[in-house]
């Protein structure tokens, strides 16, 4: 659903087969009176389409009451652990967490005791944790710096790394641990979710680091249909989307092959 342009749900997810993509995530945010289709729904009817559902992106809407004394931040605790258990409930088997939103504060240990407690349920559930770099990315250093669980790991975002990281942020400190990824360009200034070569990310750094970090997953990119960026249309706009995530996968092959030749 996206309420920025009046795009449906049902709109999107046939432009999106349409275009041919296979796999797809989906959005499990803590509440469905964000969405004209509920969840549940819009899984059901990804399924019935053909797509595969490779993960989850959990919601993050009070995520900085984890880092404060209080109840708030016990109770976001258990919030996680019920999108989990219901994640696993519908045979998802990776999330995707954000950390922070816009906070000026210091990763702590009360977070990260906190974190340590969602790790920890959803290792026994037998699903992965990706955490973002979203706008600092202190958050995530810390906690995979802090966190070596089997289970958990980095979902590398390369808009947030060119826009609020300015491309400083070092992936390949966690080789072995980017378990997905989002991939979406923008001009440097501003988290834009353009379609891959439409703003200045520099693709092939990225691609090279992500071949240094032995990643193995889906070229994943993360496309949101702006009607002020893409006009043309929702149709189109998957189409080219598909096409340039056919073009990173290719150049991913590429670099692989570079790093297994050094």
């Amino acid at each position: 659903d996206y309420s920025k342009n009046g795009t449906g749900f049902e709109e999107s997810l046939k432009a999106i087969v349409g275009a041919g993509f296979k796999n797809i995530f989906i959005q499990w945010y803590d509440n469905d009176k964000i969405w004209r289709t509920p969840q549940k729904e819009q899984l059901q009817r990804m399924r019935e389409s053909g797509l595969n559902i490779i993960f989850a992106h959990l919601g993050y809407q009070n995520i900085n009451t984890l880092w404060e004394d209080g109840i708030q931040g016990d109770n976001e605790v258990e919030r996680y652990k019920q999108d989990i258990k219901d994640c696993k409930e519908n045979e998802i088997d990776l999330v995707i967490m954000h950390l922070a939103k816009k906070y000026d504060k210091r990763p702590n240990e009360i977070g990260l005791n906190r974190i340590r407690q969602i790790v920890k349920f959803a290792k026994g559930l037998g699903v992965k944790i990706a955490f973002e770099n979203v706008d600092d990315e202190r958050y995530v250093e810390y906690v995979l710096d802090n966190i070596k669980d089997d289970n958990v790991g980095l979902c590398f975002d390369s808009g947030h790394f060119h826009c609020f990281s300015k491309d400083k942020f070092d992936i390949t400190k966690y080789r072995n641990r980017v378990l997905a990824v989002h991939l979406h360009d923008n001009n440097g200034n501003g988290d834009m979710h353009l379609i891959p070569g439409d703003g200045t990310l520099n693709w092939e750094q990225v691609m090279t680091n992500l071949a240094r970090c032995n990643y193995n997953g889906p070229i994943t990119v993360e496309l949101i249909f702006y009607t002020s960026y893409y006009p043309e249309g929702v149709d189109s706009f998957f189409e080219k989307g598909y096409e340039k995530a056919k073009e990173l996968e290719r150049l991913y092959k590429q670099c692989i092959e570079r790093e297994e030749e050094r």
